[in-house]
């Protein structure tokens, strides 16, 4: 034992002041003695140990992986059927033979009905790979102070529609190839393309002439593709005190308490193109729709732990409780490609948020002053915000239904290394 750890301080001594701030612990230490080693043949050396025993005063910092999912939140919202609405009723209408249309009735459905894009389309419950990391300092009276961030890479969810119907069946009018959403309200910009149809294509030569189409009007009426998009995310950030409240040889029982800060983003896409009908579209053809609920949440927690140590292995148990002041900002905002124009939903909210979180670690101390731990943690929101139906079709007076998330939950894994100075 004694020569292994010789080996590890020579060779690694110098190496591990570089990679402290990678490493992840929870207690402080103070820093070791310098050391003397004799080399046969060699003159006596000093060599820095960076790290010390474990129970003194002295500098830590942590850091660790984090796998993690989140409750579902977005709602179930239909974006879109397979059809047509003709706009101004001619093409449903009754032609005589002089050319004149009668029984025209404008916003008359062409088409199956079939539902052809829902939120519901999204896959669920992906896992988000993440880091935390920290730095603290533990005093000769038990108190440790740490600042600590946590960050979750982006879960990315993606959905679509196109004119390619399931296996190709359509009406004979092949009105199921294209896609029709309720957006209304919208000014003349959002026209799209006059001649989509052969119906718009009056002089039969496949382009747009003047006088010619109008019949489905709208991007959002007759159009070719639709995507949409779901993102979430999340940040926290804590400063914790842990003191010491009853010790024995084996455990220990201390107190927590802090301030903490969290961010929970949600962002909604949908775009839609619309194509003439040579095929053609352009940034003036597209518009894009965004729906963004941002949740930052302040507060403080208090809590207790309890941990276990048994030579070189241990487990410990931290629960919290905090309570947070929740600042939702909801965004929601329509405009073209081309950036020529668009229109935007802008309101804010202020909610209570309580917080309830459970840490289950088990640690392995393989040399002085290093940590090895891997756990599992729940971190629980009551009354946060969420998309129960992230469109608003009215362009007009955008007003997307937003609602309350009674429960959400963040849970999974955490794999983490650390060093005590």
């Amino acid at each position: 034992m004694r020569s292994s750890r010789r080996f590890i301080q020579r060779w690694f001594g110098k190496l591990l002041p570089a990679v402290a701030v990678a490493l992840a612990g929870t207690a402080g230490v103070a820093p070791a003695q310098v050391t003397d080693y004799a080399v046969p043949g060699q003159p006596t050396i000093n060599v820095p140990i960076p790290t010390g025993q474990p129970g003194t005063h002295g500098i830590y910092t942590f850091g660790e992986f984090v796998l993690l999912t989140q409750t579902w939140t977005l709602g179930d919202q239909q974006v879109a059927v397979r059809g047509l609405v003709d706009s101004r009723g001619i093409v449903t209408g009754t032609v005589l033979g002089d050319g004149t249309v009668i029984n025209a009735t404008p916003g008359t459905y062409i088409g199956s009905g079939v539902e052809a894009l829902n939120t519901n389309d999204f896959a669920r419950r992906s896992w988000s790979p993440g880091f935390n990391i920290g730095v603290g300092y533990a005093f000769d009276n038990g108190l440790s102070i740490q600042i600590s961030y946590m960050h979750l890479m982006s879960n990315n969810y993606s959905a679509g529609a196109t004119l390619a119907a399931p296996f190709f069946r359509s009406r004979g009018d092949l009105s199921d190839t294209f896609l029709v959403s309720g957006v209304f309200n919208f000014p003349p910009e959002y026209a799209g393309p006059l001649v989509k149809t052969v119906a718009d294509d009056t002089n039969g030569n496949g382009t747009a002439d003047p006088g010619e189409g109008g019949n489905f009007y709208g991007i959002w009426n007759g159009a070719s593709v639709m995507n949409i998009q779901f993102n979430q995310w999340y940040n926290q950030a804590e400063i914790t005190a842990r003191f010491p409240l009853f010790q024995t040889e084996y455990s220990r029982i201390y107190g927590l308490a802090g301030g903490k800060f969290a961010h929970i983003m949600e962002r909604f896409k949908w775009r839609t193109v619309s194509y003439d009908i040579s095929g053609q579209a352009g940034p003036r053809d597209a518009a894009l729709y965004s729906n963004t609920l941002s949740q930052r949440m302040y507060g403080p927690f208090i809590g207790c732990g309890h941990e276990i140590n048994q030579g070189k292995f241990g487990m410990s148990l931290d629960l919290t409780a905090a309570g947070l002041l929740n600042f939702a900002k909801e965004r929601a905002k329509y405009k073209l490609e081309s950036n020529e124009i668009q229109n935007k939903l802008s309101r804010e909210e202020f909610t209570i948020v309580p917080n309830f979180n459970a840490h289950l670690n088990i640690t392995w101390y393989p040399i002085e002053g290093v940590e090895l731990r891997v756990g599992y943690q729940a971190m629980t929101y009551f009354n946060t915000k969420n998309m129960r139906n992230p469109i608003g079709f009215n362009y007009g007076s955008i007003d997307p239904v937003y609602d309350t998330q009674v429960f959400r939950l963040f849970h999974g894994v955490n794999v983490g290394v650390g060093v005590f100075f």
